[in-house]
């Protein structure tokens, strides 16, 4: 593998260099995939993400778009098909077993690497959940192949190769990751991080079954039943219209009470920068930034958040920003589209009272009027 600082391109004579010496073998190697991530009935929304983005590099390369459906025989797995299709597959290959009714690591894994191994794609796109991650990291290990995690932008090089960019790990610098001398090439996307494309009614196209082969025998890990997470549905930042967040510059935990109130004002999820899980003034799940959530609401409102680019990545698909930090060199007026410079623990209760005189239900039906 290969990593390029993504604001230093390599040359274009590096590149077409890099070119001859692939080996002949990756011409065997075709088309685009992506996972349809689909878990207890329901396919997770970072699938279609992921063939919107998946249709443009399929149609960079001039290849085929597919979506990958593992699952138990039933309606879920014959609506996952038809939606892959709505959403600009344009073939889906589908492993059908009992054996697939809940995530396990063995039989999921057996069935993508066989896949992969009798089909040959170019390029594997996974989301980056709980789910994908496991999946797409044992399947690279497998098949002994590169992987990118957690990518914020796709594309492909003049050569043909993937240019999977992602935050480094120190968060000061995007680098562009090319997995030069294996295939298929993997990537993971998190939720949100890429737009959601148009859904078009369309007829279920070519359909390519592949037989599961591994027996519940050989699979180590056994479900014993399962247990609903009834505080998950608490933390809806990824998918939230409006987000206000807090950071540091609230100087206690105490203060987040202002964000919280701004948010049930707006009738909007309320979340956090990093430095406030590190200092336990909130739970992780209300994390927002390249460790924790990616969120792309239409508002997203930021008071005493400085605005590194941890958190910058996971932020920047907003429609609106708006920041409000005491310091006017704050790095997040860099990507705001509307800064305003002032105390937030100030600022805060007159915004709330000013939206909740704005949107009581007195006022919205003066307005309607």
């Amino acid at each position: 593998m290969s990593t390029v600082n993504r604001e230093t391109p390599r040359p274009a004579a590096g590149r077409a260099g890099i070119k001859k010496e692939l080996p002949d073998h990756f011409k065997d190697y075709r088309h685009v995939w992506v996972f349809i991530e689909l878990e207890r009935g329901q396919v997770h929304p970072v699938s279609f993400e992921l063939l919107g983005e998946g249709r443009k590099l399929a149609d960079k390369l001039e290849v085929q778009l597919a979506g990958v459906v593992l699952g138990p025989p039933g309606e879920a797995i014959g609506n996952a098909i038809a939606e892959a299709f709505a959403y600009g597959a344009d073939l889906v290959y589908i492993v059908e077993a009992p054996l697939l009714a809940d995530y396990r690591n063995e039989p999921f894994t057996k069935a993508m690497t066989d896949l992969v191994a009798t089909h040959k794609p170019e390029i594997l796109l996974l989301g980056a959940t709980t789910l994908g991650r496991d999946l797409a990291g044992s399947v690279a290990t497998t098949l002994q192949t590169g992987l990118t995690a957690d990518c914020t932008e796709l594309d492909v090089d003049t050569d043909g190769s993937l240019a999977a960019t992602r935050p480094t790990f120190g968060g000061s610098l995007l680098c562009t990751i090319y997995t030069l001398n294996y295939r298929p090439q993997m990537a993971t996307v998190r939720p949100r991080v890429m737009p959601m494309p148009q859904r078009a009614d369309k007829p279920v196209g070519r359909v390519i079954q592949h037989k599961l082969s591994i027996t519940e025998d050989e699979i180590v890990t056994k479900v014993l039943g399962f247990l609903s997470d009834s505080q998950s549905a608490k933390a809806n930042l990824a998918y939230a219209d409006v987000v206000v967040a807090g950071g540091l510059g609230l100087g206690a935990a105490e203060n987040l009470q202002l964000v919280k109130n701004l948010a049930r004002a707006l009738g909007a999820e309320y979340g956090c920068s990093r430095p406030m899980v590190q200092k336990g003034w909130v739970a992780a799940d209300r994390q927002i930034g390249q460790t924790g959530k990616t969120i792309r609401p239409k508002l997203y409102i930021a008071a005493g958040i400085s605005g590194a680019i941890q958190h910058r990545v996971g932020v920047e698909g907003a429609d609106l920003i708006v920041a409000i930090n005491a310091d006017p060199n704050a790095p997040i007026f860099d990507f705001a589209h509307l800064g305003i410079v002032t105390d937030a623990i100030r600022f805060l209760p007159a915004l709330t009272e000013a939206f909740t005189r704005r949107l009581s239900p007195h006022n919205r039906d003066k307005l309607a009027s």
